[in-house]
């Protein structure tokens, strides 16, 4: 075989990225304009009694506001639920001012899960469910921040009978580090590029852990949490076995707020990978086929084999435009966040940060979690013990 041949083979496969980000902006489009439409045309006036429930562990950053937003809901009945660690828990002070300044919510607080399993957050939803007052759940994360028209929105779509669990998208705010903007650039152009392709593709077959809208005749159609207490990624658990029900998970396009808290490159670098090592485990060969989604390093594959201007110039610029246009039709047209272009620099930064990533995953045996290091067997967390080998 020639080294022309070679060459131009070698310059076709590293343009397979470019073809991948034509598709996400093909599959961007279609979901924001379809979804958009179904956002309008949900029923206003179905608003069954909630309970929304949060498992809690720590105290997060401005953790307060995060409670108080749930507080201030344009709904008509609904309960919030914590279930915390003891008594003691720092967080007891945010709950009981949240108390004395909502008098009229109704407000409860479990201690402990009562269970004895390794994913802890599980094991407390697993209780919050079971005492929940109302048969429509809704889970939210600790740090999640929310609109007052946020149970409203995210309950609507459970009056089709066809729809078993409602998630949707999720931003950081209050950015204050490198970090955090990084973190956030990723999202927009990174990780919800493969919700919309996915999307696409296959429907909507998991769920967004900051939100999760469903029902507890849903949740035991599979067991409920109980049955996924000892496994990881328990979001995108929740969805595959509600969508394995025939039922559908409705991926609105709202965005709930999330506060940025990494407070260095490390934090991020390590919740990337503990993210990245348990997609390789579960789903091994889209894992994989994340080498063809790279597309700033074949890119520079393409120069390094044929180091022209010309090639520079067309790998490079159609790399750059094509992923600036995905983090704008996402994140400004999409979701309408502000401040989308200042971002649009971080994009190759987070490439590479991404790709480094990536290679690495392939390396590591086991994940670090909340303060303990696993390893992931047959879909199961088992307590590593000795050194970790990643946080």
């Amino acid at each position: 075989m020639s080294h022309g041949l070679l060459t131009g083979i070698a310059l076709g496969v590293a343009a397979i990225p470019a073809i991948y980000y034509l598709i996400v902006l093909y599959s961007g489009a279609r979901y924001f304009h379809a979804a958009s439409r179904r956002m309008a045309a949900l029923p206003p006036d179905f608003t069954p009694p909630v309970s929304s429930v949060k498992p809690i562990r720590g105290l997060d950053p401005d953790a307060y506001e995060n409670f108080a937003s749930l507080c201030r809901q344009d709904y008509p009945e609904y309960e919030i639920l914590f279930c915390v660690d003891d008594r003691e828990a720092p967080v007891m002070g945010v709950i009981e001012k949240l108390r004395a300044d909502f008098p009229g919510r109704e407000i409860r607080v479990l201690f402990g899960s009562g269970r004895d399993a390794t994913n802890d957050k599980v094991a407390k939803l697993a209780r919050l469910v079971s005492e929940a007052r109302h048969e429509h759940i809704v889970i939210s994360d600790s740090d999640v921040r929310v609109r007052p028209d946020y149970l409203r929105r995210v309950v609507a779509p459970l009056a089709d009978p066809k729809i078993g669990a409602v998630t949707c998208f999720y931003t950081s705010i209050e950015e204050k580090g490198f970090a955090d903007r990084l973190q956030s650039v990723g999202m927009l152009s990174d990780f919800y590029a493969g919700i919309v392709v996915a999307w696409q593709l296959d429907g909507v077959k998991f769920a967004l852990g900051p939100t999760i809208a469903t029902t507890r005749r849903h949740l035991e159609g599979f067991g409920g949490y109980a049955a996924i207490e000892n496994r990881p990624a328990d979001d995108l658990l929740v969805g595959r076995l509600i969508a394995e029900q025939g039922l559908d998970v409705e991926l609105l396009p709202y965005t709930v707020e999330t506060v940025a808290d990494y407070r260095s490159m490390r934090d991020l670098i390590y919740k990337r990978l503990r993210w990245i090592v348990v997609m390789r485990h579960m789903r091994p060969w889209g894992h994989f086929g994340l080498l063809f989604t790279q597309g700033l390093p074949w890119a520079l594959v393409a120069v390094a084999i044929h180091p022209t201007a010309a090639v520079a110039a067309t790998y490079l610029g159609v790399y750059f435009a094509l992923r600036a246009s995905i983090t704008v039709l996402i994140g400004r047209w999409g979701l309408k966040q502000r401040g989308v272009f200042g971002k649009l620099p971080f994009i190759p930064l987070w490439d590479a940060a991404a790709f480094a990533i990536w290679v690495t995953s392939f390396a590591l045996r086991s994940i670090r979690w909340r303060g303990a290091d696993y390893y992931i067997r047959n879909g199961i967390l088992v307590p590593a013990g000795g050194t970790p080998a990643a946080e």
